[in-house]
């Protein structure tokens, strides 16, 4: 959704930024999810995840079409999901969400939440803020060399995210990011694919 996952939109009341729908079902739910994540950190039995070494932002940035994930509730259902995602002067991360509800004809949704570099260090440890001032966790804990490949988690191993910059990769480089998944601490029977149809592209 990253949330998974391009890029700078309306931006609602406190920061929300939202294209139809239910603003305050989802204002709730948010604030739920990033309050538990502040106040928990990681699950009880659970070291916190590994992050990547160092993200160098300007080649992470751009479109991230979201391949599978476990899902959040907003998420369900959702077709041709992409997560873009644009630097912006102030240093924070304008990120675009979008995806078609239900099938492939399903009407289009679009949230604008803004990324924030929590460890400069890395770049691998962000807040990702749908409306002020919670900001949901969002790490960084796969990106091969090529910046073709992403996988977001949280410490609480409730959600993951795996992207890619093409609609499809191949199924041993998915099972591989499942498979690490897994060593990792993610139940991966919860790990859903993503409908993806796009033209072809000549």
């Amino acid at each position: 959704m990253a949330i998974g996952s391009g890029v700078s939109g309306s931006r609602g009341v406190g920061g929300i930024g939202y294209v139809g729908g239910n603003v305050k079902r989802i204002q709730i739910l948010l604030a739920v999810l990033g309050m538990t994540v502040l106040m928990d950190g990681c699950g009880a039995s659970l070291p916190p995840l590994k992050t990547v070494a160092h993200v160098d932002i300007p080649s992470f940035m751009g479109d991230w079409y979201v391949l599978a994930n476990i899902p959040t509730w907003l998420e369900e259902g959702a077709h041709n999901a992409v997560e873009s995602y644009r630097l912006d002067t102030d240093g924070t991360i304008a990120t675009t969400f979008t995806y078609l509800k239900g099938d492939f004809d399903g009407p289009r949704k679009t949230f604008t939440p803004r990324g924030f570099i929590l460890d400069p260090s890395s770049n691998a440890v962000w807040g990702m803020r749908f409306f002020w001032p919670i900001k949901a966790e969002y790490l960084i804990i796969h990106l091969n060399e090529e910046y073709t490949q992403t996988v977001i988690g949280r410490n609480r191993r409730d959600y993951v995210w795996i992207m890619a910059r093409t609609p499809d990769i191949p199924e041993s480089d998915y099972r591989r990011i499942v498979d690490q998944l897994a060593e990792a601490g993610y139940n991966t029977q919860r790990i859903q694919r993503v409908p993806q149809r796009w033209p072809r592209q000549e």
